[in-house]
C-alpha cells in the first residue's frame, strides 16, 4: 500500500483516574521527525513514544500531543499513621498536664505532617491505559495515511495513462512529420534552383532524420511509465524512488522538446511536462 505523509488522528481514553486525549498529525518531510507535547508528569513516556513511531513510520514531520484531565471525584484512599497520631496526642496531654492549655483539635492532629496521607495513584496502570489509547490513535493515523496514499496513487496512475497517450500520439505522427520535413527541404532546394547530387541529398536527409528521431526518447518514456507502475504496485515507503523517476521523466521530455520540428510535437512535449509536474507535486506527499 502507498502511504501519504499527511494525516490526522484522535483518540480519547476515559478511565476512573480521568481522561486522556491523544492527537497525532503529520506533514511532509524528507526524513522522520517526531515532536511531542506531554504533561510534565508523563515526560518519561517520550522515549517509548519515539520508538513506537520509529517502528511504524519512515518519513514525515509528526506531532503527537497528549491532554490529561485528572478525575477529582475519584475516591482516594487515605492512610492514617495511628502510631504518630498517638504520639502527637500524648505530647499534647503532657503539655496540658504541666499547666499549659493546648486545646488540641482532632482536625489539627490529622493535619500534622505524616499523620494522614493519600494513596498515590498507580502510575504504571495509568500509563498502560494511555499507551493503549495511543496504539488506537496510531492505527487510525496510519489508516488515514493509507487512504490518502491510495488517492494519490490513483491520481498518479491517471497521469501515467495520459503520458502513454501522448507518447503514442508522437510515435504515430513521426513518419508523417519526417515526410513533411523532407518535402519541405526539397522544395527549398528547387526554389533556390540548386543542382545537388541525389546521393548527397539522401545522405543529408538520413542525418536529419536521425537528429529529429525521438523513438529512443519514447521508448524510455514508456519504460519509465512501466517502472513507476511497478513501484506503485510494490507500495511501502517509495516516495524517494518515485521522486527519482520524475527526474528521469523530465530528462526525456526535455530531450523530446529540443528535437521538436513541428507544433504537434512541441505541444506534446509541453503536455508531458505538465503531467510530470502534476505527478511530482503528488509524490511530495508520499512516504
Amino acid at each position: 500500500m502507498i502511504y501519504s505523509m499527511t494525516a490526522f488522528a484522535r483518540s480519547e481514553v476515559k478511565k476512573e483516574w480521568g481522561t486522556a486525549v491523544w492527537e497525532i498529525r503529520s506533514v511532509n518531510q524528507r526524513y522522520l521527525e517526531t515532536y511531542f507535547r506531554l504533561p510534565e508528569q508523563f515526560r518519561s513516556l517520550e522515549p517509548v513514544l519515539r520508538e513506537r513511531f520509529r517502528k511504524r513510520l519512515q518519513r514525515g514531520k509528526v506531532e503527537c500531543a497528549l491532554r490529561f484531565t485528572a478525575n477529582d471525584s475519584a475516591v482516594t484512599k487515605l492512610n492514617l499513621n495511628e502510631q504518630l497520631a498517638k504520639q502527637v496526642l500524648h505530647a499534647a496531654d503532657w503539655v496540658q498536664s504541666h499547666g499549659q492549655s493546648t486545646g488540641v483539635n482532632p482536625l489539627d492532629v490529622l493535619k500534622w505532617p505524616g499523620v494522614i496521607a493519600s494513596e498515590e495513584a498507580d502510575m504504571d496502570a495509568i500509563q498502560a491505559d494511555m499507551l493503549e489509547g495511543l496504539d488506537k490513535a496510531m492505527n487510525d493515523f496510519i489508516a488515514a495515511r493509507g487512504a490518502e496514499g491510495e488517492t494519490l496513487k490513483s491520481l498518479i496512475e491517471q497521469r501515467l495513462d495520459a503520458i502513454e497517450v501522448e507518447a503514442e500520439k508522437v510515435a504515430q505522427r513521426m513518419p508523417e512529420i519526417l515526410t513533411w520535413q523532407r518535402e519541405k527541404i526539397q522544395a527549398r532546394f528547387e526554389e533556390a534552383k540548386l543542382e545537388l547530387d541525389a546521393a548527397r541529398v539522401e545522405q543529408e536527409m538520413i542525418l536529419l532524420a536521425q537528429k529529429v528521431d525521438v523513438a529512443e526518447e519514447l521508448d524510455r518514456l514508456n519504460s519509465h511509465v512501466a517502472e513507476t507502475r511497478k513501484i506503485l504496485k510494490k507500495g511501502g515507503a517509495c516516495g524517494r524512488r518515485l521522486d527519482f523517476m520524475m527526474q528521469e521523466f523530465n530528462r526525456e521530455s526535455n530531450t523530446l522538446g529540443s528535437k521538436s520540428i513541428s507544433t504537434e510535437i512541441t505541444q506534446s512535449a509541453v503536455e508531458l511536462k505538465v503531467l510530470i509536474e502534476q505527478m511530482r507535486e503528488q509524490i511530495q506527499n508520499i512516504e
